[in-house]
């Protein structure tokens, strides 16, 4: 018998997270980082905690992450959940297509499909995308702007979100509409790898010291793999370009050096399960950049594809070449398996004309052809993964400060890239490279300070290299501290001299301080900084003797500061520590009070919010 009573009392949901993680382990992927994000995360919500970030590593598996994340919160009974993304027609419908192969319940919605007036939200549930665009979140407020309880997810929370005009006393657009999205009492998870804007930027007034730190998984190879402390520990193929010559022959080289690298990798690596690998071509945002490169690949295929090619013959010389010099013995095999499959080959072109000339984004992310080669700018450096992806060829002239984010994010190369990560090329500039290089060395400082638990994050930046955008930086709230800084006031006695005199240019000896004195007077990140650029080892380091400060008429004597600073070129002591390039002194007042200060003979500045947090 039909009884509708047995559909009107159907059971809540309460198993779609469960499904979710099931579904991850039975592609053999990791879940315990996942898993441990999503219980703090859950944490935060319970204890009342309204804004906050979720930060793990670029191509870390971080939608996946959010997939299971948006069926734990529904589970918990939360009703509508809003996935922003950036203002990408292709990018939307690439991370929309991820939810909805998940069998996510409910299916997710694109944000117009809600709009008709037909569609009532009512108590339901939903699911919904949207791309950070004015018009598209006007609309989306007007529909459901009245619902309470929202809970929005902001992938690449970084990227338009934060208040450039914070500065100003207004707000941007974009800012304004996710606020009144937000309503008074949403719930706003920020989700990024360079989570350095949001706090700099109180976006949301976020709670630095509620940040979750997504890990990344065992197969996962990012910063300590691309970007090692010293070049020495590099175990994949860098190969420098030089800085001012950009000639078509670079990425020419560069792409035989692909096909090379494919086909070995078929022949005698993948055997008979043969897969596609891509290239991405990651040049300036100018889409004449875009079209000379594009130009130069079509060219090439051309050649390497028409036997009475007046440049045939040489460019399959320089292919049996490449490959007699790194696979010996494969050169002619190599060399015919290139020749046999030229054909099988797709030429992508990223960039923001693809929303209206609908390019295929998932032919060069997902390479559906043997030899795929992707070309783009700023539009491939956030929320694009590139499976498979064998090399990457950087021309990105920078002749200004490089913003620490922006870079961090073009690191497309990091990602499960273990299996063949010793074929990988990477194709770049050296000074670029080299500031890329401390982008992450000060990235990773920076990460450390977040997981230390010593209060707000620490961002580090120098002449060469910004944390942010100065622009969306609150000057009200974040302190600026150049060359000299300083740390907790502690209770100083002399048998600090003691350990200082042991040896006073050794790590061991800060080591030492540091456990004497407890991590706010001489912090970990400080520590961590100090043994990444010491090029001298232990002679980089000076621990001069500790001083008083009752002579100085103008110091601040209870809380041990001074304006110009302590450490002049006085207190340097270069004839006792010529090598020296970071200086530690202590310094107390009459009442025995002290302060450690640290200098870098540099032009490091460190950044960091002092905001305290509304309880």
């Amino acid at each position: 018998m039909f009884d509708i009573n047995t559909l009107r009392n159907k059971p809540r949901k309460h198993m779609r997270y469960n499904r979710q993680i099931e579904r991850i382990t039975a592609k053999n992927d990791y879940i315990k980082n996942i898993e441990q994000a999503i219980e703090t995360t859950i944490k935060n919500i319970r204890e009342q905690c309204r804004s906050f970030v979720i930060y793990g590593e670029p191509q870390s598996g971080k939608t996946e992450m959010m997939i299971a994340l948006t069926s734990r919160l529904l589970d918990e009974g939360f009703k509508i959940i809003i996935i922003l993304l950036n203002d990408s027609v292709q990018l939307l419908s690439q991370n929309l297509g991820r939810f909805r192969r998940s069998s996510i319940d409910p299916a997710p919605k694109n944000f117009n499909e809600i709009l008709d007036p037909s569609v009532t939200i009512g108590s339901g549930e939903w699911v919904i995308f949207s791309k950070k665009n004015s018009k598209d979140l006007q609309k989306l407020i007007h529909k459901i702007g009245h619902v309470s309880e929202k809970i929005i997810i902001d992938d690449e929370a970084d990227y338009a979100t934060p208040n450039a005009k914070i500065n100003k006393g207004e707000k941007t657009k974009i800012n304004s509409l996710i606020e009144e999205l937000l309503g008074d009492n949403g719930i706003y998870i920020g989700v990024t790898a360079t989570p350095a804007r949001l706090d700099l930027n109180n976006t949301f007034r976020n709670e630095n010291e509620k940040w979750v730190d997504f890990a990344p998984h065992p197969l996962y190879k990012g910063k300590d793999d691309f970007f090692p402390t010293s070049v020495e520990d590099i175990k994949y193929n860098l190969k420098p370009l030089p800085d001012t010559d950009d000639t078509p022959k670079y990425l020419r080289e560069a792409l035989f050096g692909f096909l090379v690298n494919v086909a070995h990798l078929n022949i005698k690596i993948n055997h008979k399960d043969e897969k596609n690998y891509s290239i991405l071509i990651h040049t300036s945002g100018k889409r004449a950049d875009h079209s000379s490169d594009y130009k130069e690949v079509v060219k090439t295929f051309n050649i390497l594809s028409k036997e009475n090619d007046e440049k045939f013959e040489k460019y399959y010389l320089t292919i049996w070449e490449i490959a007699k010099e790194r696979y010996p013995g494969e050169e002619t095999e190599i060399t015919n398996y290139i020749r046999e499959n030229i054909n099988r080959n797709t030429i992508v072109v990223m960039n923001s004309d693809s929303d209206k000339n609908v390019v295929d984004y998932d032919s060069a992310t997902n390479p559906s052809t043997l030899f795929t080669v992707a070309i783009g700018g700023n539009i491939v450096s956030r929320g694009v993964t590139f499976d498979n992806l064998l090399s990457m060829f950087f021309t990105r002239d920078v002749k200004h400060k490089i913003q620490q984010d922006t870079y961090i994010q073009r690191a497309r190369m990091f990602g499960a890239r273990g299996g063949y990560l010793p074929f990988f090329e990477l194709h770049i500039p050296k000074n670029l490279y080299m500031d890329w290089h401390k982008c992450f060395i000060f990235h990773r400082l920076s990460l450390e300070s977040i997981r230390s638990g010593n209060g707000a994050p620490v961002w580090l930046e120098d002449k060469r290299i910004s944390a942010v955008a100065a622009n969306s930086i609150d000057k009200t709230t974040v302190c600026f501290d150049r060359g000299e800084m300083s740390f907790e006031i502690f209770n100083y006695d002399n048998n600090l001299e003691k350990i200082i005199d042991a040896n006073k240019n050794s790590f061991h000896t800060l080591e030492m301080l540091a456990q004497r004195l407890g991590k706010n007077k001489l912090p970990d990140f400080l520590l961590d900084f100090m043994k990444c650029f010491s090029p001298n080892g232990d002679d980089s380091i000076a621990i001069h003797r500790s001083g008083s400060i009752s002579g100085y008429k103008d110091a601040d004597q209870d809380r041990i500061e001074r304006s110009r600073g302590f450490i002049g070129n006085r207190e340097l002591e270069k004839d006792k520590y010529p090598k020296a390039i970071h200086h530690i002194k202590i310094l107390y007042n009459a009442e025995n009070k002290g302060r450690i200060f640290y200098k870098y003979e540099d032009s490091i500045q460190f950044l960091r919010n002092v905001r305290k947090n509304e309880s």
